[in-house]
């Protein structure tokens, strides 16, 4: 299953920059910090996020084609602000969400596995 894209597009929009004021402190939150690929801009998004035995999972809620996605791909990193904290990820692996439900843990490992989408991306704490 994959959300609409225009409820993609919503979000980027309306709910994001709301969710940029808060996402970075609550548990199952992040805002992720990447560099756009061909712009060199910095961008921050928000993600609900998975805890992993070496990092983070994402569910992939609007398909694997998202500029975030492509952005810490061809970076090979990205940073997290997740609890108040800011870590350092990278190595993104684009997986179906069986094989990344795995690997988290926690009390996620229950519902991740439940949760109604196709794939994830998993990205190692460095």
């Amino acid at each position: 299953m994959q959300v609409p894209q225009w409820v993609a597009r919503f979000n980027k929009h309306v709910t994001n920059p709301v969710q940029r004021l808060w996402a970075g402190w609550l548990p199952g939150f992040g805002i992720l910090e990447h560099v756009g690929r061909k712009s060199g801009k910095a961008y921050r998004t928000p993600l609900n996020v998975f805890p992993t035995d070496d990092g983070v999972a994402v569910l992939l809620t609007y398909g694997p084609n998202r500029d975030w996605l492509k952005n810490v791909t061809a970076a090979g990193n990205a940073e997290l602000r997740h609890k108040g904290k800011t870590i350092r990820l990278t190595e993104p692996r684009v997986m179906p969400k069986a094989e990344a439900a795995a690997h988290v843990t926690g009390f996620w490992r229950v519902i991740f596995p439940r949760l109604p989408f196709d794939s994830a991306v998993l990205l190692t704490r460095r």
